[in-house]
């Protein structure tokens, strides 16, 4: 058997902070419309989520046509506020995060991946702004899969990186992330700083520091091996 691994991260609150130009371009969309933007808290609820069913959820008494606006003028508004400050100011990256991905792409057996309700575009203007061209050999978004919590993204993943699930670890800091990873079979590994409180994540470990999460995903596949 391969003693290849996996570490998929989620994006948005796990590896970068992009809370403010999220809550901003959200508060934008709704104020397009003519309605009332949510509260920040349940802004940050829907992270993670595709865009789509995130409106959905913000506003479920919209219309269809509200919702498509409000999609729409949400995409606008992060693009105009992500151009004017740069990807890599708006959506810096957490403590220590650059540092544990370069440890773990400098271990041979160790693969890595993302798997983020980011478009395609967001993702690829945040991997060029930060420079991480080469570190994932697989990024999934939300353009090619269901929303999150749906377990697509991962098995997407799995596949083209050539690891078994049981040498496959989720790394984010939301339910979704969670119950997504509980759903492909893989490990999950939640973090402390993100958008969902540590204590309503249903994972396998938590960590409160970047520093913790190389001897956490160690440990875990060990114990799954």
């Amino acid at each position: 058997m391969s003693e290849l691994r996996l570490v998929i991260f989620d994006v948005d609150g796990t590896l970068v902070d992009s809370q403010g130009l999220i809550v901003r371009s959200m508060e934008a969309a709704f104020d397009g419309v003519g309605l009332p933007a949510p509260s920040r808290d349940k802004i940050k609820w829907i992270v993670g989520l595709s865009l789509d069913r995130a409106v959905a959820l913000l506003a479920p008494a919209a219309s269809d046509n509200e919702a498509q606006r409000i999609v729409q003028t949400y995409k606008d508004a992060f693009f105009t506020y992500r151009s004017a400050e740069g990807a890599a100011a708006s959506s810096p990256f957490f403590s220590g995060a650059r540092e544990v991905l370069d440890q773990l792409r400098a271990d041979p057996w160790t693969l890595l991946a993302v798997a983020t309700g980011k478009s395609k575009r967001g993702l690829d203007a945040l991997i060029e702004a930060h420079g991480l061209e080469g570190y994932f050999v697989s990024r999934q978004v939300a353009d090619f899969h269901p929303s999150k919590p749906h377990p697509s993204m991962i098995f997407t993943a799995v596949d083209e990186a050539g690891v078994a699930r049981s040498r496959t670890v989720m790394v984010g800091d939301t339910t979704y992330d969670m119950d997504m990873a509980k759903a492909a079979g893989v490990a999950a590994i939640g973090v402390s700083w993100g958008y969902h409180a540590a204590e309503t994540l249903n994972a396998d470990r938590i960590v409160g520091d970047f520093a913790e999460l190389p001897a956490a995903i160690n440990e875990l596949l060990e114990a799954r091996s």
